[in-house]
């Protein structure tokens, strides 16, 4: 194991924390050509999953292509033409939004927060791979009832893509914040996954997760979110963030790249994805809110992120 990266909290001049993390980089053949941190041991990358789950279900029967496809592997904000398109994709399939069994949650962007009379389940940022679980389940012939279930059969072949997809066998399945089943394996795992989606066969289950998420980034996201910017920032790239600190990206070639800070803590995994992506030669000039976000004191910036790793 390498020295783990390293994210500084610098306020008013004083490194007043750090967030320590993990990053492997990929080569399109799979084999690793950066690693710093602990990149073999398994975690649950989170939503970051949700591109290797879209493949399974596409393997298993499900037809969705574009703009439907980004939504079953994104994590949306529940602005409303996410949960319009989510509502439109249980009815066609005869169901409505109490099929689905993520839990009740307010939508993730302000806006749409405000307007909201409650929590729903429809704006849980979930919401559209749970739709499309759904119509999996209706074009496999599976029941819907019981779908997150780790032995119901549509998640056992999410399980089989997940294994393919990665190279290794799943270490433990948990259960994610949004009640479906959670996949771990390693951040090494990951990132080859990521780089495999794009490299498959044009029409192939992978390439069409890759094609439409990169094809509808807002989908994937939504407003001034991570996946969002980066994929409309650097035409090829693929990008999929997950909860406590996680984040995996390919690049068009299949050179692919996956973090996590050990912590969970979310803002420093956009200052370390650009920094690796900058190592890289993506030109991510268009990333600075990513890449330095403002540490606040009163509202105004009084700070900065650092981060520090070792590059070969």
């Amino acid at each position: 194991m390498t020295n783990p990266v390293l994210v500084e909290v610098v306020r008013s001049g004083f490194t007043e924390s750090a967030h320590r993390g993990a990053v492997v980089v990929t080569a399109p053949d799979g084999s690793v050509v950066l690693a710093t941190g602990d990149v073999t041991s398994p975690i649950f990358p989170r939503s970051a999953n949700k591109p290797l789950q879209a493949a399974g279900m596409l393997h298993s029967g499900l037809s969705y292509e574009g703009a439907d496809l980004a939504l079953a592997c994104g994590s949306h904000s529940g602005e409303p033409g996410h949960t319009e398109r989510v509502a439109a994709m249980l009815a066609a399939v005869g169901l409505d939004e109490t099929a689905l069994a993520c839990p009740p949650q307010y939508a993730l962007d302000e806006a749409s927060m405000r307007a909201a009379a409650g929590p729903l389940r429809i704006t849980m940022n979930c919401s559209g791979k749970h739709a499309a679980m759904l119509a999996t389940c209706v074009a496999a012939g599976w029941p819907a009832d019981g779908y997150v279930d780790p032995a119901h059969p549509l998640q056992q072949a999410l399980a089989d893509t997940v294994v393919s997809l990665t190279g290794e066998p799943i270490a433990a399945t948990g259960v994610d914040g949004c009640g479906a089943p959670l996949f771990a394996f390693s951040l090494t795992g990951l990132a080859r996954s990521f780089g495999r989606l794009v490299q498959a066969e044009p029409g192939s289950p992978e390439r069409r997760v890759a094609d439409a998420m990169r094809v509808h980034p807002w989908l994937v996201a939504g407003t001034d979110r991570e996946d969002t910017e980066l994929m409309k920032a650097g035409p090829g790239l693929l990008s999929k963030v997950g909860a406590e600190g996680v984040w995996a990206v390919a690049l068009p070639d299949g050179t692919a790249l996956a973090l996590k800070l050990d912590d969970g803590n979310q803002r420093g995994r956009g200052p370390v994805g650009v920094a690796v992506l900058r190592h890289l030669g993506v030109d991510v000039s268009e990333l600075a809110e990513l890449s330095a976000p403002a540490v606040l004191g009163g509202g105004e910036p009084v700070g900065r992120l650092r981060v520090s790793w070792s590059a070969p």
